[in-house]
């Protein structure tokens, strides 16, 4: 496979952005780590693809951006997609081998996993201060109609968003992924909105336009053709993870003495896994100690 990119787009009139997406490395490798089953991997390349996208909306360097898929009976649990204002991207599902249902024309029942109705949680954390934040129902649990609900309801931004991903039929493997949105700005007039709804109407499935070999450029063009269009800027995306040992241990001192003392178990040693990378870091009775320790104020220390 080719590095994964995205590429963005504004007509030169500025009525219109538009960010295409290929997001295969990064789902493979998703569904390599958290070992998902069919339609898991289908929900969580969805979410992974369009928190790519619109983190890299996100003017901030230190900004990121969180969506939470919080479905009602849903099979998957919840589905969560974390990304940074470049585009990196991490990601779980709650309960990762969900079983898979099919539609009678063969395509991956996404919505029964999910859940067609629930919530869709949106985070933009900017590094200073609280954070926004976005719910809005689900209104299919399909994905690309929600991020579209979402933009439509909470940000009041005409939207039209596409996600794909397609796996193996044999192995289930992921094959391609990828996702395309398109905004109207303040910009856009009727006829540019009539131009933009024949171009969405006409535009086959994201995984569709890839498996021919289109590249992202051309997948935005085809989305804007009438248009004259400017690229803003084409940057490389990856799956990356931000755990560290020195996270964990941060997060350990904001505990009481006793209970990091307890996390210790019979073998001697704490355990903490990494719920994106699935990572382990192991602390032994001793670190643990020397965790308590050092965080004491100088005077406390004997």
């Amino acid at each position: 496979m080719s590095e994964d990119k995205m590429i963005r787009c504004i007509t030169s009139d500025g009525a219109v952005m538009a960010a295409a997406v290929d997001t295969s490395n990064l789902v493979y490798t998703a569904a390599k780590v958290h070992l998902t089953s069919p339609v898991a991997s289908a929900a969580l390349g969805r979410l992974l693809t369009a928190a790519s996208i619109m983190g890299a909306q996100l003017k901030q360097d230190d900004a990121s951006i969180t969506l939470r898929i919080n479905g009602d009976n849903s099979e998957t649990g919840a589905v969560i997609a974390v990304s940074d204002s470049r585009g990196n991207v991490r990601g779980y599902v709650q309960n990762p081998d969900c079983p898979t249902e099919y539609y009678a024309n063969g395509k991956l029942n996404v919505a029964k996993a999910v859940g067609r109705t629930g919530v869709l949680n949106v985070m933009r954390d900017y590094g200073t201060g609280e954070p926004y934040i976005g719910m809005v129902p689900l209104v299919s649990g399909e994905i690309a109609e929600d991020i579209t609900n979402y933009y439509a309801t909470s940000e009041q931004i005409p939207t039209v968003c596409a996600l794909g991903v397609l796996l193996d039929k044999q192995d289930h493997e992921v094959l391609l992924a990828g996702g395309l949105l398109i905004q109207l700005l303040p910009g856009a007039d009727e006829s540019t909105i009539d131009r933009i709804e024949k171009n969405a109407a006409n535009l086959e499935p994201m995984t569709t336009m890839l498996a021919k070999g289109m590249s992202i450029t051309e997948i935005c063009e085809k989305a804007l053709d009438g248009f004259e269009v400017e690229v803003l800027d084409e940057m490389p995306i990856h799956y990356a993870c931000t755990c560290s040992r020195e996270k964990v241990i941060n997060a350990f001192i904001t505990l009481p003495d006793e209970e990091i003392r307890s996390m210790a178990d019979e073998k001697g040693y704490a355990e903490a896994l990494c719920h994106f990378c699935k990572k382990r870091y192991r602390f032994s009775k001793l670190q643990l100690e020397k965790i308590i320790e050092e965080r004491k104020p100088d005077h406390q220390k004997e």
